[in-house]
């Protein structure tokens, strides 16, 4: 009799995205040996082959990173990998480093090794869960540098990113922000999430029938937070109106926004190169005559090369800028965040800081 299929369902997950993982390893170079010295014995030239990858969960206790921890040991040493964790400690409530030695001891008691608990200082910067966020994916960077770590498996579900692409709908922030979040992200292809597919109650499911102890976060529940707030009362409310399915709408929604929003990154990468001039300045011109949607991609990126940071800049401060090729009227310079400043001049469109 096979695993319950909660159980299979999740463990197939971590076994499709470790297949790759073991793939680009493998493809990877070799090591080469050292040339020997003149007077040495000729040695073996052979490639030295690649030790198996370490790959870790990022685990704060709840039951969709205890169901990913629970695969990742399963699945891992039948495959050679190494498999360890991380679980972060936020400090936002009382006795959470006792919740998080905790996490350590049932990581270590599912076989992973490494496994390391982080405690960070949450910031303020862009609201308490954006500083939360960013802390968090600071000290997973870090551990994954310190061990040396192929990939860092997130337990982000369906459901999750359902909510990603209602809030980025809700903020009005374009296509890409409807794409949600990537299989594959993070520098090289760190962050890997097996789960986009499943739902959160597959996750729940399997930690159950596993007796994992799960750990429910309160912060999930608060009103206070916004995602709190559309996960308990925005989603329930238009599955309410519109039936069920739309938690699987919203994911495929994604996955289509990604693909073009891929598309058209690709073509103003392409495009930037032909729209400006010998000292490097765009021409306004040139900008005009094209496509919108490529135009403000390359608005966007000049604003970030010039220092804008990319998580302050929104819809409204392109569209201020693309007014300046759109709708010149002599108007101003536009103030774009990290004291950037956007203005025309002479028919060139000149973004810099201060």
């Amino acid at each position: 009799m096979g695993p319950h299929p909660a159980v299979a369902a999740i463990r197939l997950a971590v076994r499709r995205v470790l297949h790759d993982l073991l793939t680009e390893h493998h493809r990877a170079p070799a090591a080469v040996p050292h040339e020997p010295a003149p007077s040495s014995t000729l040695r073996s030239t052979r490639a030295v082959p690649p030790s198996p990858p370490l790959v870790l969960v990022a685990c704060s206790g709840g039951a969709d990173s205890m169901a990913l921890a629970s695969a990742l040991a399963f699945e891992s040493p039948k495959l050679g990998i190494r498999a360890g964790g991380v679980t972060v400690d936020h400090g936002l409530q009382p006795g959470s480093d006792a919740r998080a030695e905790e996490v350590v001891q049932r990581l270590r008691e599912l076989g992973l090794d490494p496994v390391d608990s982080v405690a960070v200082t949450v910031g303020r910067a862009g609201g308490p869960e954006a500083a939360a966020r960013d802390a968090r994916y600071a000290a997973l960077d870090t551990a994954a540098e310190r061990h040396g770590a192929a990939a860092v498996l997130l337990g982000h579900t369906r459901d999750d990113q359902a909510e990603t692409v209602l809030l980025g709908l809700a903020r009005g922030s374009g296509i890409r922000s409807l794409s949600g979040m990537a299989a594959v992200s993070g520098a090289g292809g760190r962050y890997r999430r097996p789960f986009l597919e499943l739902d959160r109650q597959t996750a729940r499911k399997a930690c159950m029938v596993q007796s994992l102890p799960v750990w429910d976060d309160p912060h999930n529940a608060d009103p206070a937070y916004t995602r709190s707030r559309l996960r308990h009362e925005g989603l329930p409310a238009l599955e309410k109106a519109l039936g069920k399915g739309v938690v699987e709408a919203l994911a495929r929604t994604a996955r289509l926004s990604r693909d073009d929003a891929d598309a058209l990154d690709s073509w103003a990468a392409q495009a930037e190169a032909t729209v400006r001039d010998a000292a490097g300045l765009l021409e306004c011109a040139k900008l005009y005559a094209l496509p919108p949607a490529v135009r403000r991609r390359i608005l966007r990126r000049a604003a970030i090369a010039a220092g804008a940071p990319a998580g302050s800049l929104f819809a409204r401060h392109i569209e201020e800028v693309d007014r300046l090729i759109t709708g010149w009227r002599g108007q101003g310079a536009i103030n774009l965040p990290g004291k950037v400043v956007a203005r025309r001049q002479g028919g060139r469109l000149v973004i810099r800081q201060g």
